[in-house]
């Protein structure tokens, strides 16, 4: 068998975003500016939040957009924040920067989603926002999470006006990996009270570094205002931004907060307007591969994420594999690691989505203890992800299939 390398999660750069970053450099305004406003106001329209403020900010990442929110909400010392135990760090750890308290959650059984039943019981008095993950893009249950906060509306005790404007806990969506998913006929972004989505070099739609914020209009609150609050706790507090400050006498600012410095600059949004204008046929080619692996794992018992159902459709990030053997066992964590192992030898990369966050150290200091997250780690102690992305071609994926079901014999049989 001829070997051939596969990435694992390369970025697809055409020309076109060449040549939309090149005119960015030549314009002359290569910081936050028209392009970054563009991408929003783009952005807004195909989520479908209102695009007159626009309910969409682009930041320099999900971590800033994630953490902008929980600042805006005033969530600080002495709240609790609702996340799961199965994700990135990035979820939980802008609750950390706040000062306020993480609270995780485990997994459901036989889902990546949390225990949802675990999230109604775990709500007290000090919650103030919940933090769902679309894990590799799958949209999470919005009905029951609705139904949670709602009914917990007697527990809620409101700090700030935009808060009390909300009248119930928040739901401030981690929906890193799911720009183009949808449920029920509406998009990821436009479901959660705020999404927070992430454009890092290995998602499906990338600016290199960055994200977008988006948010639902709350009854009350001006949106308009939202998106310059956002202005301005992303910019140093500053009251004009470097293009509104461009414009002939208009030199003077004043500083209303000492905050934060994470806005995107036009460079990044010159390459998100041009990945904008290819993502369709993208997001096409990532269903594609994810139906042409289904059909020859799960013969084998692989289970996989379920990516597409009637009433929803992901954004096809991730292809989540678990290994089980013939008894219906799953195979054990050394042989998950063999399996990887021998994947690389044959020139495939691998990966792991996701270590739990009570297994790392940073989480063990903060007192969590991965044995109170039983299935959280059932999930990760036999998951292997493989490549899935839109640099793969029909070659590269039937080598894939090939070697995967070829090595993941030698475990199944068992």
């Amino acid at each position: 068998m001829k070997k051939i390398t596969v990435p694992f999660s390369p970025p697809d750069i055409s020309d076109e975003e060449v040549i939309e970053v090149s005119k960015a450099l030549k314009s002359g305004w290569i910081t936050t500016g028209p392009r970054t406003k563009q991408l929003e106001k783009e952005l807004a329209e195909f989520i479908g939040v209102p695009t007159e403020a626009p309910n969409c900010v682009c930041l320099n990442s999900q971590t800033a957009c994630a953490e902008l929110v929980l600042r805006l909400l005033e969530i600080g010392e002495g709240d609790e924040v609702i996340a799961p135990a199965y994700t990135y760090t990035a979820t939980a750890s802008v609750i950390y920067h706040v000062g306020a308290k993480i609270v995780l959650i485990d997994s459901q059984k036989d889902s990546l989603e949390m225990d949802y039943d675990a999230v109604e019981k775990a709500i007290t008095e000090k919650t103030k926002a919940i933090i769902p993950v679309s894990l590799g893009g799958v949209p999470c249950d919005y009905d029951r999470l609705f139904e949670i906060v709602n009914k917990k509306k007697a527990l809620f005790k409101p700090k700030g006006r935009i808060q009390e404007a909300l009248g119930r806990i928040a739901i401030c969506e981690d929906t890193a990996h799911a720009l183009g998913a949808s449920k029920n006929g509406v998009m990821v972004g436009n479901i959660s009270d705020f999404s927070s989505f992430s454009f890092h070099a290995v998602k499906n739609f990338t600016t290199g570094e960055g994200g977008a914020l988006t948010w639902k209009h709350i009854e009350g609150i001006d949106d308009a205002e939202i998106y310059h609050q956002f202005q301005l706790l992303s910019l140093h507090g500053q009251s004009k931004d470097a293009l509104k400050k461009n414009q002939p006498g208009m030199w003077e600012y004043d500083i209303v907060g000492p905050w934060y410095k994470c806005n995107m600059t036009d460079v990044a949004a010159a390459i998100g307007l041009a990945q904008f204008r290819r993502y369709l046929p993208m997001l096409e080619r990532r269903k594609s591969i994810i139906k042409k692996y289904d059909e020859n794992f799960k013969p084998l018992g692989v289970e996989s994420l379920p990516h597409f159902a009637d009433n929803y459709s992901s954004s096809g990030h991730l292809y989540i594999s678990r290994v089980f053997k013939k008894n219906g066992c799953p195979i054990t964590d050394e042989e998950r690691r063999e399996i990887i192992v021998k994947m690389a030898e044959r020139g495939i990369s691998c990966n792991v989505h996701y270590k739990p966050l009570p297994m790392h150290t940073a989480y063990k200091n903060l007192g969590f203890d991965i044995k109170n997250f039983p299935n959280a780690y059932a999930h990760y102690v036999n998951e292997i992800t493989l490549p899935l992305h839109t640099c793969l071609t029909d070659e590269q994926v039937d080598y894939v299939i090939e070697n995967y079901k070829e090595i993941l014999k030698e475990y199944v049989n068992l």
